[in-house]
């Protein structure tokens, strides 16, 4: 028996730093880049006497960075105890563990499911856990390398390829808040995602859900009771892996897919947090029979619409840090931070209605639609009221410049926050960036996501106009990377992905 499950990286393209008190929203784009989890038995049958035991094995290998963990699992206490001091761990895998066999013994209550997750545990986990390339961020091998910073070169790259160290992480000469990460990344959730595929794989294996494939029919698609399971899980493991209860939207991207995010009451996860010597099955009960209050509707990109994502290279930015330093503002200057918050909620919101305004318009004028989208693909904005010759082309364009100006207020407020709070929420590198792409043809959308800073710029693009921004950056030192929007969610997969490619590739062989 294998199971494999999977889950997506984001991109907040609205909401970063308001989405972190309730009730205001973000939005969440899910996308192509995902982390897969497959898990299967260690044993393939079990001892005469392993009712007996009171562990069990687990073994966790992560072949991109060439690592394996094992560890002794209680099956009373069902919390994890690594068998060598030598080995690396990762605390959002083992948090996800521990929370998912606990919550498969709380909910499955038949007698003879039980023995099945009993038998199941007994006979040992054996996880691997990998994520697409477009999770690691290859910049400085491909410089080193002398090739152009191009998506093409990135695809070129193997599959799941492996992940090079921080050299002064290795050398342990970095300490300290500044401490590079481990590995450098490109800011799409991967502990988030990573987390949620382990989480989902494991509650799927033992039982305690039952996941559907991309591609079958809705009749036999995950109830939203088994994805809010999957999400109380991965959202409980997750903050206590990071050591605080963040706004979650990375992880309801995770489970979810694409959507508009209000974070839940931090209050939720409060056992969570204060474990201490509090046995874990207690406190997965108690986060389950919590009252779960975020919101996550359902939201994806209209049609035509291609999200792209660059890697501008100009350093690193600490996302906690920042966040750190803006609360610390809000303090400060309660009358002006309100103020600027109050307006950026409103063309966060302004922004959000006319995309959906959009994707309305593409349903129910679909022809008058693809032709507006196409044309203003070809033309700057300042064109774009010039293509429309009757009403209905005219309330298309009216949204799509909207949405253009909610954009721009957004990027104002933020970079006055910014200014305020001491710290580069869009540095100057990036407004230049932006306003040079904003003003290209065929350009809707612009900024940095999430929380901001050097790591990445996204963009939102009409018809077939990527290919040109992609140019443009790559000409200025930015790497587009190859990710586009999903706006699925966790899923089931019907094999390992690494066979899958293999297939392929032996398939493309004997075809040609």
């Amino acid at each position: 028996m294998e199971v494999v499950a999977s889950a997506p990286g984001k991109v907040l393209i609205a909401g970063g730093y308001l989405v972190l008190e309730r009730p205001n929203a973000g939005l969440v784009l899910s996308t192509t880049a995902r982390f897969y989890a497959v898990v299967r038995p260690l044993r393939d049958s079990l001892p005469a006497d392993s009712w007996t035991w009171a562990w069990t094995d687990v073994k966790v290998t992560s072949p991109q960075l060439s690592r394996v963990a094992t560890y002794k699992l209680s099956l009373n206490k069902t919390t994890l105890q690594l068998t060598s001091s030598r080995e690396s761990t990762n605390p959002f895998v083992e948090q996800a563990i521990q929370f998912s066999v606990a919550a498969a013994k709380a909910t499955i209550i038949d007698k003879e499911r039980k023995d099945v997750v009993d038998k199941l545990l007994l006979q040992g986990l054996n996880i691997t856990i990998i994520g697409h390339n477009d999770f690691y961020s290859y910049r400085k091998q491909i410089e080193a390398r002398g090739l152009p910073l191009t998506p093409e070169v990135l695809l070129s790259l193997p599959p799941f390829s492996s992940i090079t160290f921080n050299s002064e992480v290795a050398n342990g000469t970095m300490t300290g808040e500044k401490c590079k990460p481990e590995v450098a990344k490109t800011g799409l959730g991967s502990s988030a995602a990573m987390t949620t595929s382990v989480v989902a794989a494991l509650l799927h294996y033992l039982g305690a859900v039952n996941l559907s494939c991309p591609g079958q029919s809705s009749g036999d698609n995950a109830s939203g009771r088994e994805l809010d399971l999957v999400h109380t899980i991965a959202q409980s493991a997750h903050c206590l892996a990071q050591g605080k209860i963040g706004s979650g939207f990375d992880v309801s991207a995770a489970v979810y897919g694409s959507q508009r995010y209000v974070r839940f009451s931090p209050e939720i996860l409060s056992s969570a947090q204060a474990i201490g010597g509090t046995v874990l099955p207690d406190v997965v009960s108690d986060v389950l029979t919590q009252r779960w209050d975020h919101e996550n509707k359902q939201f994806s990109l209209p049609p035509l619409m291609t999200l792209l994502l660059g890697e501008p290279g100009t350093g690193g930015s600490s996302t906690p840090s920042m966040v750190g330093s803006v609360k610390r503002w809000l303090k400060s200057d309660p009358e002006k931070s309100r103020d600027t918050w109050s307006k950026l909620a409103i063309a966060n919101s302004t922004l959000e209605n006319q995309l959906r305004i959009l994707n309305g318009l593409s349903e129910n004028h679909h022809e008058a639609y693809e032709s507006m989208v196409r044309s203003c693909s070809h033309l700057t904005y300042g064109k774009w009221a010039e293509v429309a010759t009757n009403q209905h082309q005219e309330l298309i364009i009216r949204s799509l410049l909207a949405a253009r100006d909610a954009c721009l207020e957004i990027r104002l407020h933020m970079r006055e926050m910014g200014i305020a709070a001491g710290v580069p929420i869009e540095p100057d590198s990036q407004t230049r960036l932006l306003d040079a792409t904003m003003n290209m043809e065929g350009v809707l959308l612009a900024g940095v996501p999430g929380a901001g800073g050097f790591d990445a710029v996204f963009s939102v693009v009409l018809g077939d106009a990527s290919n040109a921004v992609a140019h443009a950056w790559s000409s200025v030192g930015v790497l587009p990377l190859p990710v586009r929007e999903d706006c699925r969610g966790v899923s089931l997969e019907d094999a390992d992905p690494r066979t899958r490619e293999v297939s392929a590739a032996v398939w493309s062989i004997q075809i040609n």
